[in-house]
């Protein structure tokens, strides 16, 4: 039965636009800039077609965005106290599709599409282009007019507890479902051994490893990130498939086989274990219909974060720049 909701739902959401907060609507550029999202569509595909990865870079871009001042394409200005240069900001890769669809953009409908629109739906795109669900982007977004460093300095980190991840996620208006779901973004990406060594050779400065760590896994991952080594060797955020967008990332974190500390930590909290289950537990032939429907509701949400709409903020000619420095 829960699952015929689900393809319910689905259904829903397909017929039906979705209204997104602050003002913001589907269908937002259908008659000022009809070709808006194909134009962003295919800009992604073509780098995609070159570079796979490229799909976690561009979707962890729009979260370190939504995550600072809102979803308002703080993030793509360039500068050495810009955002974008935060140490939490470290590895941001993508800016450059966003630069070259904004371009095609303002030859196509001059000051009419949001950099920070082009980034919501390059990230809705990315999931698409490697297996996951895709979705009606509510748009409207206006683009900010500030961007710092210092304000990007409490992004959710790899090493925060689950307490820490609730409460940042928390003053966004996102709860426990919102974390879990959001986090399974690592179904695809890579991260740093940088990021991941302590946990093998010196958890909590005790000289050992981790216990939550599958014992073969263990071996795989010093394998992969031995010590001493290059800390910036790249390891897989899921070992069995980093390029498929599907829930083999939470049973991973299920088997004690989660790469941050930050994502294994989730099944050791009561609330956050039962939504890393029910996702783990989805049956293959479903194709994670559940993980699927819950992602991209959450996407929306997030999407939805403090945006400006209106007539608060500008539409930037070019996104790495305010205006005023034209």
């Amino acid at each position: 039965m829960e699952n015929l909701c689900l393809v319910f739902l689905l259904i829903v959401s397909i017929v039906f636009p979705v209204l997104g907060q602050g003002g913001l609507k589907t269908g937002f550029y259908s008659s000022s800039c009809p070709n808006a999202e194909s134009i962003v569509k295919s800009t992604v595909q073509a780098e995609f077609n070159k570079d796979p990865t490229i799909a976690a870079g561009l979707l962890r871009l729009h979260f370190h965005d939504c995550f600072v001042r809102g979803c308002d394409g703080s993030v793509l200005i360039s500068g050495s106290s810009a955002e974008r240069n935060a140490v939490t900001n470290t590895g941001l890769r993508g800016f450059e599709v966003i630069d070259d669809a904004k371009s095609k953009l303002e030859a196509s409908c001059p000051n009419v599409v949001s950099c920070a629109d082009i980034l919501t739906l390059a990230a809705r795109d990315a999931v698409d282009l490697v297996g996951g669900p895709s979705w009606g982007v509510p748009t409207g977004r206006r683009d900010g007019r500030n961007s710092s460093s210092s304000e990007a300095m409490n992004l959710p980190s790899p090493f925060d507890t689950v307490e820490v991840q609730r409460s940042k996620f928390a003053a966004k208006g996102l709860d426990d479902h919102d974390l879990v779901t959001l986090v399974g973004a690592h179904t695809i990406g890579q991260t740093d051994c940088r990021f991941v060594s302590y946990r093998l050779y010196n958890f909590t400065k005790t000289g050992n490893a981790d216990p939550s760590i599958d014992q073969q896994f263990l071996t795989q991952l010093k394998t992969i990130c031995p010590k001493d080594g290059d800390g910036s060797k790249k390891v897989d955020l899921d070992k069995d498939s980093q390029l498929n967008f599907d829930v083999s990332f939470f049973k991973n974190i299920r088997n004690g086989n989660g790469i941050l500390e930050s994502d294994q930590r989730l099944f050791g909290d009561s609330s956050t274990k039962d939504v890393v289950d029910k996702y783990a537990g989805s049956i293959r032939g479903l194709l994670g219909l559940r993980f699927n429907y819950n992602f991209k509701q959450a996407m929306i949400k997030m999407s939805s974060i403090e945006v400006k709409t209106g007539t608060d903020g500008e539409i930037r000619k070019v996104c790495s720049r305010f205006n005023h420095y034209y």
